[in-house]
């Protein structure tokens, strides 16, 4: 049993993650529920400001050719964030291997370890010590703990001005920043003040003609369009395309999760 999206509405969603049944707070999800007897068979129900109660403290979970450790976490992410995972194909026949690539705000390793796994060279960056942990447990799941995968602790703008700097040039880049963040050091990130700064530092470490640039986000009011018209801003020349981030559904709406923006050279 893996992942899959029951139900959706009354701005919650149903998700099973293995073998619990999760429900949690989805704002954009002003629907009603398509199936509300299943809803009641959930094993637990996020309240923020409470903790989870009915599930273990971490399990394993099995998701595509991966394996993640799953954290109910306090602020409601379980650590697998599903509706990345529509790039990863469009990755995979992008690149060439094996291709330097580098991942900001990685998080706990999804995407880092599927690119590893296709014999990948990765940076992976995030501000959290904590989340490098869990996503360097995650490659010990999959067997992973050797591949060619820098660990990196530290705020990507400063990172970013180092590698410039270094002189250091990538064939590829996804970057998914939060809305609001802290850098290792305590630096504040806003995404509307420093994502134009971030992405003139992308820029410049991306080589000329790159595989790939994947802009993923989460923030309100960053739609498609803004995310495409910045990447072309910093990227001029590059093939883009823009949409939003769905998680499918057999049995409910495809739920809208996120935008991205992607272009890679022509």
């Amino acid at each position: 049993m893996s992942y899959s999206l029951i139900d959706s509405g009354n701005e919650q969603k149903l998700e099973q993650f293995g073998e619990y049944t999760l429900a949690r707070p989805c704002p954009q999800a002003l629907w009603k529920p398509k199936a509300p007897k299943l809803w009641k068979g959930a094993h637990a129900t996020f309240k923020r400001g409470k903790d989870w109660k009915g599930i273990p403290k971490s399990w394993n979970l099995n998701y595509k050719t991966l394996t993640f450790k799953i954290v109910p976490t306090d602020f409601g992410h379980l650590g697998l964030f599903p509706e990345h995972a529509q790039h990863w194909n469009w990755m995979d026949e992008k690149l060439s291997k094996p291709s330097e690539v580098l991942n900001l705000f990685a998080y706990s390793g999804a995407a880092t370890l599927h690119l590893a796994k296709q014999g990948h060279n990765i940076c992976h960056l995030d501000a959290s010590k904590g989340m490098i942990e869990w996503a360097r447990e995650n490659a010990k799941l999959n067997n992973l703990e050797k591949a060619p995968i820098r660990w990196i602790v530290d705020d990507a703008l400063k990172f970013l001005k180092r590698e410039v700097k270094r002189n250091r040039t990538y064939d590829g880049l996804l970057l998914d920043p939060p809305s609001f963040g802290r850098g290792a050091q305590g630096q504040v990130f806003k995404i509307e003040n420093d994502l134009p700064e971030l992405l003139s530092l992308c820029s410049q470490v991306l080589k000329p003609k790159p595989f790939f640039i994947l802009l993923t986000c989460h923030t309100p009011g960053l739609t498609p369009k803004v995310l495409e018209h910045l990447l072309e801003d910093h990227f001029p020349g590059l093939s883009l395309e823009s949409g939003e981030m769905l998680i499918p559904s057999t049995t409910s709406y495809l739920l809208p999760t996120g935008c991205y923006a992607r272009g890679c050279a022509n």
